[in-house]
């Protein structure tokens, strides 16, 4: 020990911490209320907060709250409706975007096509596996050590990129896409004949 003690330090109350038990998760975003704003349906959250809980409504989107007293207070009815009508384009053009997104998803396909280099030598060359979030590296390292062949990720003219195996394999991939990704519906994916390169 040395010459001077010190005397303990006396012990801190520290405040007691809250914890949340009653959290009201949104009906239209499925988020917790306050987190409404960055799913992207403004307006539909907002909706279904005005007629579940007004009082927080208010707390929690108070430009809403303002801007429909100003809408009430004003004398000409116009500017309501352009200010409805700037909200519908919003909700609009979030509706466009996902029905994009859903379209897209519905029309991408995994195409397994079997190309003929010369006489019996042939290459597989699986493309549309990114659409699926695969990470294209890692998958031609899987079918690379599964078949016991050359595997490697490649340009294509359209300037996606393509999964070329060596060896006639195509229906060895079809199974093992289908069992790996599960994510992959069989009904997406394509067995094809190729030409010659």
């Amino acid at each position: 020990m040395s010459d001077t003690e010190t005397a303990p330090a006396e012990v801190q109350d520290w405040p007691k911490t809250r914890v949340l038990t009653d959290i009201l998760y949104c009906g239209s975003c499925t988020l917790p209320v306050e987190y409404c704003e960055f799913a992207g349906k403004n307006a539909q959250c907002q909706k279904w907060l005005r007629k579940k809980d007004a009082d927080l409504f208010v707390k929690i989107w108070p430009e809403a709250g303002l801007s429909e007293k100003l809408d009430a207070a004003t004398l000409n009815g116009d500017e309501a409706e352009g200010k409805d009508a700037a909200a519908s384009k919003e909700q609009r053009r979030a509706d466009a975007k996902a029905a994009q997104e859903e379209k897209r998803l519905a029309t991408r396909t995994l195409v397994i096509k079997r190309v003929e280099r010369n006489k019996r030598k042939c290459v597989i060359e699986v493309s549309g596996l990114e659409l699926f979030g695969v990470d294209l590296k890692k998958a031609a390292k899987l079918f690379a050590g599964k078949f016991a062949t050359g595997s490697s990720v490649t340009k294509n003219p359209q300037g996606g990129e393509d999964i070329v195996v060596q060896g006639d394999v195509q229906d060895d991939i079809y199974d093992l896409v289908l069992a790996t990704w599960k994510d992959v519906p069989e009904e997406q994916i394509e067995l094809t004949e190729g030409k010659k390169k």
